[in-house]
């Protein structure tokens, strides 16, 4: 009998004791709020917070992190969410984030070397940490090969081919769009980009929309259009491949595309005007990053783990299979969706939408 229950055996007077007291703002202390994109409340993911806890913690869920970031701002409640690489200085400097203390999190000193590289990723100038990366893969071309010829799609200028018309997916995400694109003129470090690059990128955005069939906003969408035959060629997560294949559609990547392949890295965030505890936030972001999940997010999802030592302790065969078994090769010809100049990304995003309602 739950708690609930009994309290209804109560006089009246001490039901609405009990009802006053779940109001208090304390009580908030108890839970924690993950705001994450939709799949990540996979339990594997955190075996370690639901064994101390009892539970997993409550999830909601974002399509984009432009999206997230806006319902953020207008108020929404969250106390720890999972943004990626090129949004973490925006949603930091748009004062939406806490800072992180890095003794408490177990896993901060094992996190992968090229992650500590990337200027303004795990910490601000002044050395204070806001952000520890969990997971990290490609947005890469995904092809059927039973309708699809590799030949076909040795270059990313496949997406604008006419011979492709309604039978292209891209992501309803502005970031993966526009890696798209900057790789398909040839840039590889979109912190860079010119008037004149920006103008190229997004005329060739514009050329692909006319064979687009969907712009997909989570795997489910793009792997059931896929599977069913709607969509052929797709610029996708690792997941999206490694989906298909399991259900038996004859479905590939190619990383060896002539202008190379996007690669990002997303992870987690303490949110500021949180209501639930620290330290649950903690005991979630140390479940994430233990090194243990290493080998269930690269042969499951398709995906690298962040932690250093949870990669090496991985089958290699498994690693080799799934591309990361020499992740210097594997980021060799990559576009690292690293963190951009907020007046760029904010062009890239009236653009994005402009183009996508046929503009």
């Amino acid at each position: 009998m739950t708690k609930a229950i009994r309290a209804r055996l109560f006089t009246t007077a001490a039901v609405a004791a009990v009802l006053a007291f779940a109001a208090l703002p304390s009580r908030a202390a108890d839970t924690l709020t993950v705001f994450d994109w939709s799949g990540y409340e996979d339990p594997e993911f955190h075996p370690a917070y639901a064994e101390k806890h009892g539970n997993s913690p409550d999830f909601s869920f974002f399509g984009d992190e432009e999206e997230a970031f806006q319902k953020l701002r207008s108020g929404f409640k969250a106390d720890v969410a999972h943004p990626c690489s090129q949004s973490v200085v925006k949603w930091r400097e748009a004062g939406l984030l806490e800072p992180l203390d890095t003794a408490k999190l177990t896993a901060w000193d094992d996190i992968l070397p090229g992650f500590k590289a990337m200027k303004s990723l795990m910490t601000s100038e002044d050395g204070t940490a806001w952000f520890i990366p969990f997971d990290w893969g490609n947005t890469v071309l995904t092809y059927r090969t039973d309708t699809v010829k590799p030949e076909e799609v040795a270059s990313l200028k496949a997406f604008a081919d006419p011979k492709f018309k309604d039978r292209v997916s891209i992501g309803d995400n502005v970031d993966d769009a526009y890696a798209l694109a900057s790789l398909a003129i040839g840039l590889k470090d979109w912190t860079t980009m010119t008037d004149a690059q920006f103008e190229e990128a997004s005329a060739f955005l514009r050329a692909v929309h006319q064979n687009v069939r969907l712009y997909w906003t989570d795997n489910t969408d793009l792997s059931q259009a896929m599977a069913s035959g709607e969509v052929d060629l797709a610029w996708a997560w690792n997941e999206t491949a490694t989906t298909l294949q399991a259900d038996g559609v004859p479905a590939e990547i190619r990383k060896d595309t002539a202008e190379g392949l996007s690669t990002w890295v997303c992870g987690y965030v303490r949110l500021k005007g949180g209501e639930g505890s620290a330290d649950l936030a903690y005991d979630y972001m140390n479940a994430v990053t233990d090194p243990a999940i290493a080998a269930y997010m690269v042969e499951s999802w398709g995906y690298g783990h962040s932690n250093a030592n949870g990669m090496a302790a991985v089958d290699k065969k498994i690693l080799d299979e799934k591309g990361y078994g020499d992740v210097d090769a594997f980021v060799a010809n990559t576009l690292f969706q690293s963190p951009m100049p907020t007046e760029l990304r904010q062009k890239m995003i009236a653009e994005f939408e402009k183009i996508k309602s046929g503009y």
